[in-house]
């Protein structure tokens, strides 16, 4: 079966890449930007220079965000978090490598972690670098925007909502040290994972004996790149992804499967054993 041989892949190697997409927090009400065949399942997020050069780019997105935000922020780990947080405390994960922006491995436990994509609960200034709480920026959007929270939209990924209206009104207030665009602290489409980042997770794929890869369809270069490393490294890869990967051809193992449920046997070896009985 396939969750056997899952289960031998992760015991028999014991210092393993993990790199977590979308797939990894569906379970915690976060929606996945993609379909089983790796197809877009609604129009691709905004761009970065889209975003810095147009006023109603930023209108837009952050308009949405105000919506979506309470629900993206609220969200908490699930069994799939849990899991991976078990095995690394097991002592067999090198890097958890998530292209996910919301902590909720870190939530989950999970310490050796680096986010690929950053992180949606920080706030960047690209004038002046300021780097602020999103919670404290929701208030100082809802401040400046009275009644928009009032607005019926429906949930998407990474913190949006589907809402379609007249943005021109919505007022984005700039940064407070310097007056500067506010953006999301994550790396937006058209933008590149900082250098320092990239050459991080190289380190750890040299110190690494296989990869593991888990709610990914590795669509976005920037991470498919790191599976393309591990097999000219010739480290093994194993994916556990509903559908197809931009890295079938790489596959040493793919397990179509519920995350949570294939994963489930961390869980129960990190439970404690019962009391005997006398």
């Amino acid at each position: 079966m396939q969750a056997d041989s899952l289960r031998e892949f992760i015991v028999r190697h014991r210092r393993l890449l993990v790199l977590t997409g979308a797939g990894c927090s569906t379970d915690s009400g976060i929606p996945d930007y993609r379909d089983v065949d790796g197809q877009w399942k609604r129009p691709q997020p905004v761009n970065f220079q889209d975003f810095m050069a147009q006023p109603a780019t930023r209108q837009r997105y952050w308009a949405r965000s105000l919506l979506g935000w309470p629900r993206f922020g609220s969200a908490r780990p699930n069994a799939t978090h849990h899991a991976l947080a078990a095995l690394e405390a097991q002592g067999s994960v090198q890097l958890l490598l998530t292209q996910n922006v919301d902590r909720l491995h870190q939530a989950a436990g999970s310490r050796q972690v680096i986010d690929l994509h950053g992180r949606l609960d920080r706030v960047r200034c690209m004038g002046c670098e300021a780097r602020t709480d999103r919670a404290d920026f929701q208030q100082r959007l809802l401040d400046a925007n009275p009644g928009w929270e009032r607005m019926q939209a429906g949930i998407a990924p990474d913190g949006d909502a589907d809402l379609e209206t007249d943005f021109s009104g919505f007022r984005v207030p700039g940064c407070s040290q310097c007056g500067g665009v506010l953006k999301p602290d994550v790396v937006f489409f058209g933008e590149s994972v900082p250098r320092e980042r990239v050459e991080a997770v190289h380190q750890h794929l040299q110190q690494a004996d296989a990869m593991l890869v888990v709610g990914s369809s590795l669509m976005v270069y920037s991470g498919f790149r790191f599976a393309q490393a591990a097999a000219r490294a010739g480290l093994p890869v194993a994916a556990l992804n509903r559908g197809r990967t931009r890295a079938d051809e790489l596959l040493s193992l793919k397990v179509e499967a519920d995350c949570a449920q294939a994963l489930a046997f961390l869980l129960d070896a990190a439970a404690p054993a019962p009391p005997a009985v006398q």
